[in-house]
């Protein structure tokens, strides 16, 4: 094993849109950062993509095999890159809602409450729109909470198709609003361009590793602090030590880096004297509804619209049903690449058209309802395997939303089209994961502190998704984003001391 010959103040693991924008936030302090990625930078991004190339699913799994909870394996749908998911994301950026912090009854059980108020929230949400330069607008939707300033920027415009049945939407008395959407001068931005690049491009005090495979974490004798970072880079083991690690792997492997960890200290693994590291998975109910159109379209542009009427239930359902948002272009659009079935049945209607034909003569729209916190539903390690048991919840309140959704299109089309294809996403799509290392005052419930530290070692940090109690209805980007902004103002304190 080579020991490198740095000691560095803070080593930052994964460089998703927790670890990415965490790195831009500590770069200014001139301590000495090491961010390890397990990726290279991409060539190109889903926002790039061209033709039918967004349907080559090997582009975008990770080159490992996972098992589910009948012991299959599957390749799961993520980006081991410079950037992690964000470089397959559609750069929406929403805010959770204010009651989306409080407990909420579901049909199927309680969304616990969170420790801090979406006020507590606000400032940080403020402060990531601003970095990933938010594209949007307030006052169309009727859940969404309040603002102390206005979105940096205007509107994405939609395309004259999604514009049109927007149009015929609101005259049945709903509310299509804009989405936010993070938009660059290279596109949609995300943790690459807007955290990693400008970090290690303009600050000299942070070097970034890329093809590094982090194994195992190692503590000091006592187990209180982790003292080194075990990485496999081009074949060979490293060893870098530094005095606060982070982890931002993604809700499943921050939590089997976690359970891989395991000591004689720490025999469950690190951080879980509560027995909760990987429990409570969560991953949202997420469908796609297909809209066929009369007239063709590009297959390529960006998500622009929303629906969120339905976001706490109807006058026919007095739960919450969850959020509706427009795919973007068939043919930029990664999650529902794993579902091409669907498109399948619309051949079926639309005989002698091409996967590029079908694609281009249908509009998408995906609906997200919370899945709730269940222990069972959880990641665990058996001989060296990384398995995912997951039963879906909450399962009346998503299918209610897609027929009410239907009859909303129904309409639109006046009839025009009675079938409409859709698919749920399978297990390997996890782009919306989280809850597995939950955050809260009490060490026997939660696994990490309000400040997102470990209950059980003084200086472990996880600063993706994993913190979530709850997974609320929202696309989940900009809540990780601003949580790293709020833990990186406590590191800096911390890092003054």
């Amino acid at each position: 094993m080579i020991i490198d010959d740095q000691y560095y103040d803070v080593i930052i693991i994964g460089t998703g849109a927790g670890g990415g924008t965490l790195t831009r936030k500590l770069a200014p302090t001139g301590k000495k950062i090491l961010v390890l990625e397990q990726g290279e930078f991409l060539e190109k991004e889903s926002s790039e993509l061209v033709d039918v190339e967004v349907f080559k699913k090997e582009d975008f799994h990770a080159p490992e095999q996972w098992y589910d909870s009948d012991g299959e394996p599957f390749h799961p749908q993520a980006s081991y890159s410079v950037g992690g998911n964000t470089k397959l994301y559609s750069g929406v950026l929403q805010r959770m809602r204010e009651k989306d912090f409080q407990e909420v009854q579901h049909q199927d059980g309680i969304s616990p409450q969170w420790p801090f108020k979406y006020q507590d929230f606000e400032p940080y949400y403020t402060e990531a729109e601003k970095l990933y330069r938010t594209h949007g607008q307030k006052g169309e939707d009727l859940t969404e909470p309040p603002h102390s300033e206005d979105y940096p920027f205007p509107v994405v415009d939609s395309q004259p198709q999604v514009e049109e049945i927007c149009h015929s939407i609101s005259q049945q008395g709903l509310h299509p609003a804009y989405l936010p959407i993070g938009i660059g001068d290279q596109g949609r931005t995300d943790s690459e361009d807007t955290g990693v690049t400008p970090a290690i491009v303009n600050y000299k005090n942070v070097t970034l590793k890329t093809s590094a495979k982090v194994i195992c974490l190692h503590t000091n004798p006592s187990g209180k602090v982790v003292k080194a970072v075990q990485a496999e880079i081009g074949g060979r083991s490293y060893l870098f030590m530094g005095d606060i690690i982070v982890l931002s792997c993604g809700a499943v492997n921050s939590a089997a880096l976690l359970l891989r960890s395991a000591n004689e200290k720490h025999p469950q693994g690190l951080a879980n004297t509560s027995d909760l590291v990987g429990r409570n998975l969560m991953k949202q109910l997420m469908t796609v509804v297909v809209q066929l159109t009369p007239t063709s379209n590009s297959g390529l542009f960006q998500r622009t619209r929303y629906i969120n009427d339905f976001y706490w239930g109807d006058k026919d359902f007095s739960y919450p049903m969850g959020h509706i948002q427009n795919s973007g272009g068939i043919l930029q659009d990664v999650i529902f690449s794993e579902s091409p079935p669907i498109l399948s049945i619309a051949a079926k209607l639309m005989p002698g058209f091409g996967l590029k034909q079908l694609a281009k003569r249908s509009i998408g729209w995906w609906l997200q309802t919370e899945d709730l916190p269940r222990p069972k539903n959880q990641v665990y390690l058996q001989n060296s395997k990384l398995h995912i048991d997951y039963t879906p919840n909450n399962t009346e309140a998503h299918d209610r939303l897609i027929y009410r959704w239907i009859d909303v299109l129904k309409a639109v089309d006046k009839h025009r089209q009675n079938i409409y294809p859709r698919g749920e996403t399978p297990i390997q799509v996890l782009a919306h994961q989280c809850g597995t290392c939950r955050f809260g005052e009490d060490p026997k419930t939660s696994v990490l502190d309000l400040n997102c530290r470990t209950h059980n070692l003084d200086n472990l940090y996880v600063v993706d998704s994993s913190f979530f109690p709850s997974s609320s209805a929202t696309s989940p980007a900009l809540t990780v984003i601003a949580n790293a902004l709020r833990v990186g103002e406590h590191l800096i304190e911390r890092l003054k001391g």
